[in-house]
């Protein structure tokens, strides 16, 4: 689908014009609800195949649409650019993490070549809100407020405690939590991130109450990124649920997922991963350890649903539930890293899930998370980079539907564009910004196939993929060495779980993706990883 643009040379006095265009020419505009999940992986909520219980998402699922094909960029910073500006993450200066790596393109925070969301539907009549995690740059020019949110509340970094706002590395000073411009520290009691991140996003609704201009709602939770805090109540009910061990949920998973049509008839669950151990040779006190972190993540995962049920609820007691759009994904897939008393994080012996303990559910869990897939958060083989993905709008999607085409994250920023009617901008505040990369999806909220003129592709700190119709290419990069291992190609129709490599079988195949691969470097301002393992 084309858009308009705009180019506003010679004219000072204003940042953009937008005029109402495209699908919203004949309705009201719609409220906008962007939900981001925190380190979860494709098979974590029920309507995805999980035993954990999310009834409000299940419901938004019901009466909308999901996506079973639909991708991140494999990790939190990537993704938050890629999500917030409809780029690649290296076009928008956040090709790596937060740190400034020396490259234009790896600044580690927005550059000036982008509009972020907040600043494109604002600029189209919209109130903009966000409550949450932001994690694409420090430096106080591109906090929410100078990107184009009204009001703001949440952690400008990347992780830490839901009581409370302590540093989580030795020598490392506490992660930044902001309200508006200033910063913020929590009462002593009574506090819990999630419902915080909930809390501030209804009372900047209220104190706004809808009127004529709708509102863009950006609620980017925390949850379930480690570490593994919960309320004891919500521990409870999972507690003991877990000593089945993983490969029996994994099962479990895969065979709802089947029944559900998330993932194919003939789709092969992968191997437990190498890092997982048999789960009949542990003690039975290493069970319950294990149990226990896993019952503090379906913990996590059961209060962001609850949370997203008071959005809900809100929005339909205020009579804005019909006329609201409301969108749900992950940043990535599920999280391996081990953290408890590991490296330079801060040592603990306190009950995982409590205030003073620091832990995370590691690879077992994680490949569980990932069902069926393998690989993790970080890597760009499916269970990296694969999201559960949930778009619900009365007015405009059909209730109870599979949709099968590959979605990328990219394509957020023009299906917000189209469905509200607005322009997207050759300049911005007298700056010239890139073009979109993405497609709406508008079209295929209606279930119509998406017209992708382009492939997609991912690199994230060597790890790097492309996808053109059912092909995929995939390379690991590998740390130990300092170099790419080989390119792996997967028919994804037949083996969306990558565990046969046809990359001998069809040559001229992997000829023209990695021809394809290489030209998208080259235009999106990628540095291959072995030149910035060099400089470091």
């Amino acid at each position: 689908m084309r858009y308009q643009s705009l180019t506003l040379k010679g004219i000072a006095s204003l940042a953009l014009t937008f005029t109402a265009c495209s699908t919203a020419t004949h309705q009201q505009k719609p409220n906008i609800i962007l939900i981001l999940a925190d380190d979860m992986g494709f098979s974590d909520i029920g309507c995805f195949g999980s035993e954990i219980k999310t009834p409000n998402l299940d419901s938004l699922a019901s009466k909308g649409i999901r996506m079973t094909q639909f991708y991140n960029a494999s990790r939190s910073c990537p993704s938050r650019a890629s999500l917030l500006t409809g780029l690649y993450q290296h076009q928008a200066g956040v090709g790596d993490m937060v740190s400034d790596l020396g490259y234009p393109s790896y600044k580690g925070y927005l550059n000036n070549k982008c509009v972020t969301l907040a600043e494109a539907l604002k600029y189209n009549g919209y109130k903009t809100y966000m409550s949450g995690k932001w994690h694409v740059g420090g430096k106080p020019e591109v906090h929410p407020l100078n990107r184009g949110f009204n009001r703001y509340f949440g952690l400008i970094d990347g992780a830490g405690s839901y009581f409370e706002r302590k540093a989580y590395r030795l020598n490392q000073k506490p992660p930044r939590w902001m309200l508006d411009s200033t910063d913020y520290d929590p009462p002593e009691t009574g506090f819990y991130l999630t419902d915080a991140i909930t809390d501030y996003a209804i009372s900047f609704l209220k104190e706004d109450p809808p009127g004529e201009d709708p509102f863009f709602l950006y609620l980017a939770y925390t949850a379930p990124h480690w570490p593994l805090h919960a309320l004891p109540e919500d521990i409870a009910r999972y507690r003991g649920r877990y000593f089945k061990g993983w490969d029996v949920t994994r099962e479990e998973r895969y065979h709802r997922m089947k029944k559900m049509g998330i993932i194919s008839e003939a789709s092969k669950l992968s191997p437990r991963d190498e890092m997982a151990p048999d789960w009949d040779t542990l003690s039975d006190e290493d069970k319950d350890m294990w149990d226990l972190r896993m019952s503090v993540y379906a913990a996590m995962i059961d209060r962001l649903d609850q949370n997203i049920g008071r959005i809900v609820n809100y929005l339909t007691e205020s009579d804005e539930i019909s006329n609201t759009m409301i969108i749900f994904m992950a940043d990535n897939g599920g999280c391996h890293e081990p953290i408890k008393n590991r490296g330079n994080y801060l040592p603990t012996s306190a009950e995982t899930g409590t205030r003073e303990s620091f832990d995370s559910y590691e690879y077992p869990w994680a490949n569980v998370s990932n069902t069926p897939f393998r690989m993790f958060k970080h890597w760009v083989h499916e269970g990296g980079i694969s999201t559960p993905f949930i778009a619900f709008y009365p007015a405009r999607i059909p209730g109870n539907r599979l949709y099968h085409q590959p979605g990328h994250i990219i394509d957020i920023m023009p299906t917000l564009i189209d469905i509200s009617g607005g322009i997207y901008p050759e300049e911005f505040n007298g700056r010239e910004i890139l073009p979109m990369e993405g497609i709406s999806l508008v079209p295929a909220f209606s279930g119509k196939d998406s017209e992708r003129p382009n492939p997609l592709f991912w690199e994230h700190e060597g790890n790097r993929a492309v996808r053109d119709g059912d092909w995929k290419l995939v390379s690991e990069y590998d740390y130990s060495k300092k170099e790419f291992n080989p390119w792996e190609l997967y028919n994804l129709r037949e083996d969306r779980s990558e565990l046969d490599d046809l990359s001998y079988d069809f040559p001229e195949v992997r000829n023209e993706l990695i021809r394809e691969y290489e030209a998208w470097t080259a235009r999106s301002g990628v540095v291959p990883r072995e030149e910035i393992d060099r400089r470091k």
